[in-house]
C-alpha cells in the first residue's frame, strides 16, 4: 500500500559500509526536497497490521500505527536520503522512531562470554581517531564516543545483545544510537533504532515491545543449532565492536578498527516524527 508523505521527511539515514557496529550519525542533505519527498511517498509502504518478511530468515509483526519497507524499497529509501543503497535491509517505521534490520550470515555465535563494558567503551573510544580519518575521506563530520547510554548486556532468554552509545559532534551536539543483535542459528540479525535523543528511553521501550513480534523462521532459531553448523570465530564482545573487524585485527579490540567503523544509522530529528504522524493520520 502506498502511503501519503509530507514534505517533512527524514533526510539523515545512513547504513554501514563494511561491518555495522556502534552507529555513527551524519546528516545527509538533499538539494531537491520536494522531488525527494515525492519519491519517498511513492515507495511501497506496507502499513500495519500486517507481517513484514525480513528476507527468508525472519519476520516481524507490523502493528497498527507502524509501516514496513521490503528490501528493494529500503534500498531506494536510503538512496533517496543521500546515502549508500544496501541490499537485504528492511525498515520498520513507528510514529516516533524507525529501525533498520539486516541479517549477517556469520555463523552461530556462542553466548557464554562475559561482557566488560568499561573495556569495550575504551576500545570504541580508541577507534575514534582512525574512524574519523575514514569519515573525513568520505566528507563526513567527525564523531566522538562519549559513553554508554545503555551498557552492553545480553538476555539469554530472548537471545538479544543490546547497547546504546552516546556520540558527540564537533559542534557539541549529541546523539544516541541504540543497537540490538538477535542471535540465530546461522548468524545474527542486526536491528538499529533511529530516534531522537530527547525521548530515547521511551523509544527504546517501544521498540523492544515491537520486537516481541519478531521471530526467526522455523529452522533458523538459536535453539535449533545442530552439530556441524558453522560457528562464528568471535563472541558477544566482538559483536559490539564490529564482529569481523575484531577478528581481522588479531591483536586486540582497539587496533585498526577505524577502517571498519565507518557509518551507521543516524539518529533522526523531528522531521521523521512529523512525517510519521501525518502518514498514520491520513491512513
Amino acid at each position: 500500500m502506498r502511503a501519503p508523505f509530507t514534505r517533512s521527511v527524514v533526510l539523515g539515514c545512513a547504513v554501514a559500509l563494511g561491518v555495522l557496529t556502534a552507529p555513527a550519525p551524519s546528516w545527509a542533505q538533499q538539494p531537491d526536497e520536494d522531488r525527494t519527498s515525492r519519491e519517498i511517498r511513492a515507495l511501497n509502504w506496507q502499513r500495519g497490521p500486517t507481517e513484514g518478511k525480513i528476507g527468508a530468515t525472519a519476520a516481524i509483526k507490523v502493528g497498527e500505527g507502524q509501516a514496513f519497507l521490503d528490501a528493494a524499497n529500503t534500498r531506494r529509501f536510503l538512496e533517496l536520503n543521500g546515502n549508500p543503497g544496501r541490499d537485504n535491509h528492511y525498515t520498520l517505521l513507528s510514529q516516533e522512531w524507525f529501525a533498520v534490520f539486516f541479517f549477517k550470515d556469520s555463523g552461530y555465535v556462542k553466548d557464554d562470554e562475559k561482557l566488560d563494558a568499561a573495556a569495550l567503551l575504551k576500545s570504541l573510544q580508541e577507534s575514534d581517531k582512525p574512524a574519523n580519518e575514514e569519515r573525513k575521506r568520505l566528507n563526513m563530520p567527525p564523531l566522538y564516543t562519549d559513553g554508554w547510554q545503555v551498557p552492553p548486556h545480553y538476555d539469554v532468554n530472548t537471545r538479544r545483545l543490546e547497547w546504546g552509545v552516546r556520540l558527540r559532534q564537533d559542534d557539541g551536539r549529541s546523539t544516541i544510537n541504540y543497537t540490538i543483535r538477535i542471535l540465530g542459528r546461522r548468524g545474527v540479525m542486526h536491528a538499529t533504532l533511529v530516534a531522537t535523543a530527547t525521548a530515547i528511553d521511551r523509544d527504546i521501550a517501544d521498540f523492544k515491545t515491537a520486537l516481541t513480534g519478531y521471530d526467526f523462521v522455523p529452522g533458523e532459531r538459536y535453539a535449533e543449532f545442530r552439530s556441524g553448523d558453522r560457528v562464528a570465530e568471535y563472541g558477544l564482545a566482538a559483536l559490539v565492536l564490529g564482529g569481523a573487524a575484531v577478528v581481522a585485527t588479531k591483536s586486540g579490540f582497539g587496533k585498526a578498527l577505524g577502517k571498519f567503523l565507518v557509518v551507521g544509522v543516524v539518529a533522526a530529528g523531528g522531521a521523521i516524527m512529523a512525517f510519521a504522524r501525518k502518514l498514520f493520520r491520513r491512513g
